[in-house]
């Protein structure tokens, strides 16, 4: 085939999507996190404490893991391309009506905490659309890498919040902070839309080497009708696969919110450290994030393709997870600012190793219903994220900040062992099971 050789489209087509949904992740945590940054401003502006700004950040993921299930069902019915960008508008809209609550006015904290859950009900679907987009354009042995990249972009995203956000509102205020993560959000949006297809088969840019290595590798061939099919719902909810990652991916959720919430005040309060350092040593946990991300979703592809699916896909959070927990222990005992602040960077950042495995392994068993299966395990990463927001300033402010990150260990250790339960092997989508993948080149 000659077709498709201009330099410009070397990169096959799936990679450079994949590459668009890396930045739609992006904007979705600048979306999230910017108000942790911004938390410190807010509390002073409407004379709220750390308690209540708790509830005003659970209040997101509340929004996000109730509609976790809606978001699959709509990503199964509709596809990733229209529910994205429809979704990415929704994320601007809610996103800026945070700006427009002004403190004067009665029941100001309701009134925010309502603005953020429908901002969490909006950002529902990243995810579970993300994963049914991988299920249709990625064979099993590049799943993986897939969602190591479009992990990559919670890195990135919430990394490079706290320095920008830091600095818009140093100079224009958070309101101006939060008009600009707006502004980002849909100018991917509208990206997103014009280059991407639900499948390889509507995409025109497509190479036939392309499609035929996808269709060989991702298992079952999509129709028109798929959508169509009744949910078996039964087999979902009794699927131990889903059960045991709904768990853990709710203990990981908890260990990764309490960096998104409250890394950067726990810097500024118990570290006393001021805005600008807080707002550079906050940024480690977050490179470790993208590196974790993307290096997990490597190794997980090449222990699945060495080894076996079980290693690949298993083993390798289980350890990620386990050793999370060390070093949240070590890092919150250590003395020294700067010590502290890079052991458990470390942490998040080993943390994240296990990401691209949760959801790659959703893909490879949930099939056709990997969008729904992923946000039913999603769901569980949101509940315990939104228990994290608001479990953690209690725990800081009665007993300490040590205690925050014991609890935060604690559950690392359950979503560790939570991962010996799972077969890799095992398929929803039919009662057949998944053979180990093969290597496949483009």
């Amino acid at each position: 085939m000659t077709q498709n050789r201009n330099p410009a489209t070397a990169l096959p087509m799936r990679y450079l999507l994949v590459v668009l949904l890396f930045l739609l992740s992006s904007v979705a945590y600048l979306d999230r996190t910017n108000i942790s940054i911004a938390g410190i401003q807010i509390g002073h502006e409407y004379a709220i404490d750390n308690t209540h700004l708790g509830w005003i950040f659970s209040a997101f993921l509340i929004g996000y893991a109730v509609f976790q299930v809606p978001a699959g069902l709509l990503a199964h019915r509709f596809g990733s391309r229209r529910l994205l960008t429809f979704a990415v508008v929704w994320w601007g809209i809610f996103t800026v009506l945070t700006t427009l609550v002004p403190p004067s006015i009665s029941n100001a904290v309701a009134i925010l905490i309502l603005v953020r859950f429908a901002l969490g009900a909006g950002e529902a679907t990243m995810y579970p659309a993300a994963s049914q987009f991988v299920e249709r354009w990625f064979p099993v042995p590049e799943r993986g890498k897939a969602n190591g990249i479009i992990f990559g972009g919670v890195g990135v995203g919430s990394g490079f919040t706290p320095p920008i956000v830091t600095a818009i509102i140093l100079r224009f205020g958070w309101r101006a902070s939060f008009w600009f993560s707006a502004l980002c959000g849909i100018v991917a949006g509208i990206v997103w839309y014009l280059a991407a297809r639900d499948t390889p088969e509507e995409h025109p840019r497509v190479r036939e080497r392309e499609l035929a290595l996808i269709r060989a590798g991702r298992g079952g061939e999509y129709t028109t009708s798929a959508a169509k099919r009744s949910v078996p719902w039964r087999r979902i909810f009794s699927s131990k696969e889903i059960l045991a990652l709904t768990l853990s991916y709710l203990a990981f959720g908890y260990v990764a919110w309490v960096f998104f919430g409250w890394f950067f005040i726990y810097l500024a309060q118990a570290r006393r450290l001021n805005l600008k350092t807080s707002a550079l040593y906050s940024v480690l946990p977050f490179i470790g994030m993208t590196i974790g991300a993307m290096g997990g979703g490597i190794a997980s592809d090449w222990l699945a393709q060495r080894f076996s699916l079980r290693t690949g896909r298993c083993i390798l959070p289980f350890f990620a997870m386990a050793i999370t927990s060390v070093l949240l222990i070590a890092g919150s005992r250590a003395e020294q600012a700067s010590t502290a602040g890079i052991v458990l960077a470390l942490g998040a950042g080993v943390l994240y190793i296990a990401q691209s495995c949760f959801w790659a392994i959703t893909a490879d068993f949930a099939g056709e219903y990997a969008g729904l299966a992923s946000g039913i395990m999603n769901m569980g990463a949101q509940i315990g994220g939104a228990v994290a927001t608001s479990l953690t300033p209690f725990l800081a402010a009665r007993i300490g900040w040590h205690m925050a990150f014991f609890t935060a260990a604690a559950l690392a250790v359950v979503g560790a062992l939570s991962w010996l339960l799972v077969d890799p092997t095992q398929s929803l989508a039919s009662h057949a099971s998944i053979p180990e993948p093969t290597l496949q080149r483009n």
